[in-house]
């Protein structure tokens, strides 16, 4: 799944359910590619993906996060329960 533009406060709502309404099978991967610009609401998103994917079973994984992303992921002080599921992407 592409994720694209804004993930802020407005945005998350929708992207949640877009997540969730991916196909139903064994591995989902978020690319954050695309991305343009975050607030906390991004990392609260990929916790709540990350735990809806671990409830379904699905091996989830978040590709070319940015290092805006990141910076929020560790100073919120969740970098450990999304380390083994990230892969870094360009600075934005």
């Amino acid at each position: 799944m592409q994720v694209s533009g804004p993930v802020t406060i407005e945005t998350a709502t929708a992207l949640f359910k877009k997540g969730l309404e991916s196909p139903q099978n064994s591995k989902l991967v978020i690319d954050f590619t695309s991305l343009e610009k975050v607030d906390s609401a991004a990392v609260s998103l990929m916790l709540v993906w990350l735990r809806a994917a671990q409830r379904n079973n699905v091996n989830l994984h978040f590709a070319n996060v940015p290092d805006n992303l990141t910076s929020l992921v560790k100073l919120y002080g969740v970098a450990e329960l999304l380390e083994p599921v990230v892969t870094p992407g360009a600075t934005k």
